[in-house]
């Protein structure tokens, strides 16, 4: 019998989605589901809580779960306090130089963090930058390593994830209405008044949602923590890896994994409950009630700094004011603001500029400066069978999981438009669910079911790894860009005739083909640089291109890995050029 009168005609706009749910709940909630049936594992034949037990016995891992929270808050404090100015600039500037702001921000965020780690290595190692720099001044003989320690896993950290904090903030500020704070400057507001009164709390929903995301990506992050930092800062994804690839205690994994996932829902439940989740997808949100009970206090800060900033410009008489309103564009930012912003700006370029020279040096070892002038790495990288295996694995990898993932997620996110508001918003919460449970948590998931499935060591396990990962970004692209389309194209179609498929294949697709490309490179970068599943996955059989990075900065850092780190951010900053032409592309 066909599946048209098996389904009810008004449940029928529901199958688009139906593909990913169904893929998601396999190989995303059957994992899940495993890991909590592991975590419960006392022996292979009883069920008890004795791995937790063991977790709250031993004050060695106690001291663990307390690095891994601290780190975590830190990351999001810092993330947060440091990119809210950068957000706020962005949204101050004109459609056409805001973009061309997010197009350098973003190749600092999507630069692999094995490259960006690599770099701060360099950098804040005893014979790094600032150990060279400080000896050629005449400061000191023996400058100190400020790497491995807590602080340069703080500032890794940050680093790598200040852009993700910006560009989770950056939606919320732009859709503020700026007519309020021009209405709240009439009624004899200060505009520093005006700012912490309504505008910061009308942009609180933006800020919680970058400091979700910062920390829940933080709890499974074990790159920066075990190359930049101490045993002492040994955070819980670190704990996991060696359970299962060392001491193959699969129960003790299992209930480290479900410790980050249990801290990971509550998260994500208590940020929902305050501000609601469709802040995530950039919608507009108002301030949560309980805001208003530190408005008092926000009222006087205001005036504290607003006669601060009256005293500063009675010392400089002569200083330009700003001309035009509140959003008047570039030139209305202050100069202060414009000046941190490029700061900033420079700073998270700074590791990037500083890996990517060594990667000519003529010397064995890593130094800076280089010394001498050399191509030997790059042939180092281009001609060795390992790393050219590695990547074109990679490559080959990242290119089905981005075909997959926008087919699933583009007809996920068509799907959902169609279902109640509270469908919708459940739909929503388990299509980008893999985005808020750390990437360890789903690797480890994986790792039980695919040795049920015989999937190990093959590309298909990777494959399928990338996809789980790279749907929510897909779904969150393509579900903004469905929000921008005009429908009557749609029905006018429908009206001369032509059948759904035909509307979606001749209308829909080559109008939203911008947006599909810009989904497509997304997945493709996620799937390029991800490591924790090929960890797992790739049972040391199916080397990717950032797992051989992984495995050579274990043993020992060498120019080889900058002159891969100088091809990867090439890579990067072409993808992100593409992304930039089909955004001009859909802007025109």
């Amino acid at each position: 019998m066909p599946w048209p009168i098996i389904i009810p005609r008004t449940h029928r706009h529901l199958l688009p989605a139906l593909p990913a749910f169904l893929f998601l709940a396999f190989f995303f909630g059957v994992p899940v589901f495993e890991i909590l049936r592991k975590s419960l594992q006392a022996t292979p034949t009883t069920i008890g809580l004795d791995q937790f037990a063991r977790l709250i016995a031993n004050p060695v891992y106690v001291k663990v779960l307390g690095n891994t929270f601290l780190i975590s808050l830190l990351t999001a404090l810092g993330s947060v306090l440091l990119g809210y100015p950068i957000a706020y600039f962005l949204s101050r500037l004109s459609d056409r130089s805001r973009s061309r702001w997010l197009i350098w921000l973003l190749i600092p965020f999507w630069t692999s963090y094995l490259v960006k780690t690599f770099a701060w290595i360099l950098v804040l190692s005893r014979t790094g930058v600032i150990g060279t720099t400080l000896i050629a001044l005449g400061l000191t003989d023996n400058p100190p390593a400020l790497s491995p320690s807590l602080l340069a896993v703080i500032i890794g950290m940050v680093h790598s994830l200040l852009p993700l904090a910006v560009m989770t903030m950056l939606p919320i500020m732009q859709g503020i209405e700026h007519r309020l704070i021009q209405a709240s400057e009439t009624l004899g507001a200060s505009r520093t008044e005006a700012f912490f009164t309504v505008y910061l709390p009308l942009s609180m929903p933006g800020v919680a949602a970058a400091a979700l995301l910062v920390f829940i990506t933080t709890l499974g992050f074990f790159i920066v923590p075990a190359l930049l930092g101490t045993p002492r800062d040994t955070m819980i994804a670190q704990l996991v890896i060696a359970s299962v690839l060392e001491l193959f205690n699969m129960p003790f994994a299992g209930a480290l994994s479900a410790l980050l996932l249990g801290c990971s829902i509550l998260v994500f439940l208590l940020y929902d409950r305050l501000v609601g989740l469709s802040t995530l997808g950039g919608d507009n949100a108002t301030a949560p009630r309980s805001g208003a009970r530190y408005m008092p206090l926000l009222m006087f800060i205001s005036r504290v700094l607003h006669q601060l900033g009256c005293a500063m410009r009675r010392l400089r008489p002569f200083a330009p004011r700003h001309q035009g309103g509140q959003f008047a564009g570039y030139r209305a930012a202050s100069p202060g603001l414009r000046a941190y912003a490029w700061i900033v700006m420079a700073l998270l370029f700074l590791p990037i500029a500083i890996v990517l020279p060594i990667a000519f040096t003529d010397s064995a070892f890593l130094s800076f400066p280089p010394q001498g002038f050399s191509l030997r790495w790059f042939g180092n990288f281009f001609f060795s069978t390992v790393w050219q295996t590695a990547l074109l694995r990679s490559l080959g990898v990242a290119t089905v999981t981005a075909g997959i993932a926008v087919l699933l997620g583009f007809l996920a996110a068509l799907g959902i438009r169609g279902m109640s508001p509270a469908a919708a918003k459940l739909g929503f919460s388990f299509l980008i669910a893999p985005l808020l449970i750390p990437r360890i948590v789903i690797a480890v998931g994986l790792f039980y079911l695919f040795a049920h499935l015989g999937l190990t060591g093959t590309d298909a396990g990777l494959v399928i790894g990338h996809t789980v990962l790279a749907i929510p970004y897909v779904v969150v692209t393509m579900a903004a860009a469905l929000k921008q389309y005009d429908w009557r194209l749609d029905h006018a179609a429908s009206v001369l005739g032509a059948s759904p498929l035909r509307r979606l294949t001749s209308v829909m697709i080559p109008v939203l083909r911008p947006s599909i490309i810009a989904a497509f490179l997304f997945a493709f970068l996620v799937s390029f640089d991800e490591l924790t599943i090929a960890i797992f996955v790739s049972g040391g059989l199916k080397t990717t291109l950032p797992k051989q990075m992984w495995d050579d900065m274990l043993m020992a850092a060498n120019p080889t890995l900058a002159a891969v780190s100088f091809f990867l951010v090439a890579t990067i900053m072409l993808i992100v050029y593409l992304l930039s032409l089909s955004r001009r592309k859909e802007d025109h």
